[in-house]
């Protein structure tokens, strides 16, 4: 009886700082995202590309990604100033684990396998610029694949920094039915090979 209570005791204590932790990140997170729409532009790109895809005739379609084309870049634009902002939080603060479950205080006793969410975040903003300049001359329906990609391998990391990895690739499943590893599939060249060499253990 003893040790079930002790047990039961330290799994509470676990839960508490957990929690505590998760808090202060949505928080940390939350003081800078909370400066933009990203969240609302990212609505309307996804909703946008859903309606072109959907358009059967060619005329009304193009018209539909013309139209998409200013909110793209205004997020471009509110994504780098946000990156640009986190970029300045403390490194010890901006560790993620790269454990798959979350851990009270592994990103302070365990160093070596976390990542630098601020790196995470500058690949991110290269590869959603890269994706909406469209540089590699993708087709539009193309392009919207990888930027939509893009933008959910960046909100998988912003979970990630949140909850943990399991968290996070269970609510892209959930949102997106997308894995994790078709994200990383689906991104450009440049963001996979620099994303991976981050994150990898």
């Amino acid at each position: 009886m003893e040790l079930f209570t002790l047990v039961t005791c330290v799994a509470i204590a676990v839960y508490i700082l957990k929690l505590s932790e998760e808090r202060r990140r949505i928080a940390l997170l939350g003081s800078h995202l909370g400066q933009f729409q990203i969240e609302k532009l990212m609505e309307t790109l996804t909703d946008g590309y859903l309606r072109a895809l959907g358009e059967k005739e060619p005329e009304r379609r193009d018209q539909v990604w013309n139209q998409l084309a200013g909110s793209e870049l205004k997020l471009c634009e509110q994504f780098t100033r946000f990156v640009a902002g986190f970029s300045k939080v403390d490194e010890v603060d901006a560790r993620v684990s790269k454990l798959p479950i979350a851990i009270p205080f592994a990103t302070k006793f365990f160093p070596g396998i976390t990542f630098d969410m601020r790196k995470a975040l500058a690949i991110h903003a290269q590869g959603i610029l890269r994706a909406a300049e469209n540089a590699a001359q993708r087709t539009p329906k193309d392009k919207a694949f990888t930027l939509s990609a893009e933008l959910f391998l960046m909100q998988h990391s912003c979970h990630w920094f949140c909850k943990s990895k399991a968290v996070a690739s269970a609510r892209m499943l959930v949102r997106h039915k997308t894995s994790h590893e078709q994200l990383i599939a689906s991104v450009s060249p440049e963001t996979r090979a620099a994303y991976t060499a981050l994150v990898s253990r």
